[in-house]
């Protein structure tokens, strides 16, 4: 059992964005900018947001955070959404998610420009995705991929289970798995909370990719010798031991799922970590102009 260890990789890659940030600034050219609009005071969102800000300094990037009470309304949040798509200056724009019962989260993606929907959310952008044309790819999905490809799985033939049919990771991770590209041209079996006979279809998997958001889901007995395991679950669950009182939790039962695999990826300190790092990525092909010129 070999860890795909995300805080390696995601080391790596910043390092890598941040010499090509500087290359960028030592040529004249303008600093890439990510905008995050945040709305509420919800801990979880909170504690990602600060994640990517603080990534884009990092990279040397440049960020803007832009807050709302969590009263504020659908038409002042569109209202800000379309000054960043009229702003020059910023290249990339997420909304961080979920937001208040009374706004639309699908009318508020559809208003964000596709070129700056660096969270690749925009039916657009999905939609090329779909047809292997250049878009911004979810930045989950998209992490996955390159911890794939950095740690040199095969991939070419392969039986993929997903399981988590969600619009943000199982969907757009079951299409991008059977592309004729690597990562991908697996046979891709989609899967979710309504599938019969689950533990068997996750028994024939070669790579079991876990996005349902149920902690320890997934068990031994539900993964076969030497599967990849990719566990995209992060949960908070009670724990007396622990000072904070919860735990961080996978979709996976990590110690008896583990010892059955060829590669695995912690939780915490796997995918999550790369999905910043795809956010990054993608800002600086905004930037650049690589998927809209």
């Amino acid at each position: 059992m070999q860890l795909l260890d995300g805080k390696v990789l995601s080391q790596q890659i910043k390092q890598e964005l941040a010499a090509e940030v500087a290359e960028i600034k030592s040529q004249g050219g303008k600093t890439p900018h990510l905008v995050a609009i945040l709305v509420g005071t919800a801990g979880r969102s909170e504690t990602y947001v600060a994640s990517k800000m603080k990534s884009c300094e990092e990279i040397g990037m440049a960020s803007t955070l832009i807050r709302f009470d969590d009263t504020v309304s659908e038409a002042e949040l569109i209202d800000a959404v379309q000054a960043v798509n009229a702003n020059p200056d910023m290249d990339g724009l997420i909304v961080q998610l979920p937001l208040p019962a009374h706004i639309s989260a699908d009318k508020v993606m559809e208003t964000i420009d596709p070129a700056k929907d660096v969270d690749g959310f925009h039916p657009i952008n999905i939609g090329r995705m779909a047809k292997g044309l250049p878009a911004y790819i979810s930045a989950t999905p998209q992490g996955i991929l390159e911890m794939l490809q950095r740690y040199q799985i095969e991939t070419a033939g392969k039986h993929c289970v997903v399981v988590g049919r969600s619009q943000i990771v199982g969907l757009p991770m079951s299409i991008l798995m059977q592309r004729n590209t690597y990562p991908g041209n697996c046979t891709v079996t989609m899967t979710h909370s309504r599938t019969q006979n689950l533990p068997e279809i996750c028994r024939s998997a070669d790579i079991l990719i876990a996005a349902l958001g149920r902690p320890e889901f997934i068990t031994a007995d539900m993964v076969k010798e030497g599967a990849v395991v990719i566990d995209v679950g992060l949960e908070r669950v009670p724990d007396p031991s622990k000072k904070s009182g919860f735990a961080l939790k996978g979709d996976v039962k990590f110690d008896e799922v583990a010892p059955k695999t060829s590669f695995i990826t912690p939780v915490p300190g796997g995918v999550g970590l790369m999905t910043i790092c795809s956010l990054m990525q993608n800002t600086l092909k905004s930037a650049r102009k690589e998927v809209y010129h």
